[in-house]
């Protein structure tokens, strides 16, 4: 099950459990976990891009290891809301990785590198650090948006 509507993710997932986060870019792939009560997302691990079968063997370990319950993607909308090049490149991304079985949210991500750029420059992060951390910083702040909406809904 694809989805963009937290309710129907939420009902999907009535028995909760951890929550993988994904920002999936053209050469890296960013992911947060948060606990299974969905209380905070927290940065993971990087996955740099190379053949699908490879980030999937990949995404699959993580999923197994952390027993994530369900996936939420990134959903890189224009700012209008329409869709461009990359939304449709990661909606068949979320498709591909729609054969593991868990249900999966594709939630906006418009201005979330922006808003964690500003994060880490306001903390002093150095231009170095930020381009190795920005990523999976985009996954966690992209996965706590989400699961604050599954909170309420």
């Amino acid at each position: 099950m694809i989805t963009t509507a937290a309710p129907d993710f939420r009902e999907a997932l009535l028995a909760g459990g951890r929550l993988i986060g994904l920002d999936v870019g053209t050469k890296t792939i960013g992911t947060a976990l948060c606990d299974a009560g969905w209380t905070i997302a927290s940065p993971a691990d990087l996955i740099r891009r190379s053949k699908f079968s490879v980030e999937k063997a990949l995404l699959s370990k993580m999923i197994a290891a952390q027993s994530v319950k369900g996936i939420v993607i990134g959903l890189p909308l224009n700012l209008d809301g329409s869709d461009s090049p990359r939304t449709q490149s990661t909606r068949a991304f979320a498709r591909n990785v729609e054969s593991m079985g868990l249900p999966i949210l594709l939630w906006d991500e418009r201005w979330s590198t922006q808003a964690v750029e500003r994060q880490m420059i306001a903390a002093d992060v150095s231009r170095a650090k930020r381009a190795e951390q920005v990523d999976c910083a985009a996954a966690a702040y992209i996965l706590q948006g989400a699961i604050d909406a599954l909170m309420m809904s």
